[in-house]
């Protein structure tokens, strides 16, 4: 189980895991293999309440988490090295407050794969992403009848990522982990006052000011230091 899709579902925006699912995946010559047969699904409890907001994402009620193992229980296979998901960080931040030891895990994110693969869609979240390459089907809108279900959303993003392979020609897991590093790099500013400005465009006081912020992004970082110096 050395490459992972890994979905969570927190109790709060930035919160502690109640839901953990992940399945194992293969990917040789360019052909993905999900294994739903090897599918990990877990509630947990957090010894805080669901927040409202959360609850109207995910459908977990307080009764759902009754009877269920603390949160600190979890744990990821050992041998797992890559993780791939929807916005990835999240979840790994995530599991990292379970006491897993993230550091030397090599995130995929799909997320930032697809917004490279179609830039132009309308959104990029898992739900838009499914109907767009379906273009609608009825079979899309059965699939995503469990999505914010971390099992159900494993399932969809490997549909996802079935495409983005398609797309990008990958043919193993490691051109997959640098495919989404480069796609991770960003281009334009999403934020500020030069938001929509491409980064090589973005003034150099301005650069300079960025890289002295401590919680920069690191793609960012390495964005404006491969583009202005």
């Amino acid at each position: 189980m050395q490459s992972i899709i890994l979905d969570t579902e927190t109790h709060t925006l930035n919160g502690l895991p109640i839901e953990i699912a992940y399945a194992p995946i293969e990917l040789n010559e360019g052909k993905l293999t999900l294994h739903k047969d090897q599918i990990f699904d877990q509630c947990y409890q957090v010894g805080e309440a669901i927040s409202y907001a959360s609850m109207a994402v995910h459908h977990i009620l307080e009764a759902d988490l009754e009877g269920q193992p603390f949160y600190t229980d979890f744990q990821l296979p050992k041998e797992t090295v890559y993780i791939i998901g929807h916005n990835i960080d999240y979840d790994i931040k995530t599991i990292a407050h379970c006491g897993v030891d993230v550091s030397q895990i090599k995130p995929i994110c799909t997320l930032a794969l697809a917004r490279a693969v179609w830039p132009h869609a309308e959104a990029h979240n898992i739900s838009a992403l499914i109907y767009q390459i379906s273009h609608g089907s009825q079979k899309a809108r059965e699939l995503l009848k469990g999505a914010h279900r971390a099992d159900a959303d494993i399932i969809l993003t490997a549909n996802i990522l079935m495409h983005i392979i398609a797309h990008t020609g990958v043919k193993n897991i490691e051109e997959l982990y640098f495919a989404s590093e480069e796609a991770r790099i960003p281009k334009i500013l999403n934020f500020g006052k030069h938001k929509g400005t491409a980064i090589k465009d973005l003034p150099q006081d301005y650069v300079q000011w960025l890289l002295k912020q401590s919680e920069l992004d690191p793609y960012l970082k390495q964005a404006l230091e491969t583009t202005h110096f």
